[in-house]
């Protein structure tokens, strides 16, 4: 069984397509929409595991540049 999770993410003034792209081009991410609100981008990411989501979102997606914060939202 996969894992999901929804990433909240906050970026930089002016960074939200540069940051929206890249994020499409890493394995694991389904879909990337820059949005309106309080949050700038919402990732959606699905791997094999709990502990993968957390390998993804900490090694590839936090480094990346014109990423201010994020909030990852697990799916139940």
């Amino acid at each position: 069984m996969s894992a999901k999770a929804f990433v909240l993410i906050e970026t930089s003034v002016g960074r939200t397509k540069e940051v929206a792209n890249v994020l499409r081009k890493l394995e694991g991410v389904q879909s990337v929409d820059p949005v309106t609100g309080p949050y700038d981008v919402i990732a959606v990411i699905e791997r094999e595991s709990l502990s993968e989501i957390g390998d993804l979102v900490t090694s590839q997606i936090h480094p990346v540049t014109g990423i201010s914060r994020t909030v990852t939202c697990l799916a139940i």
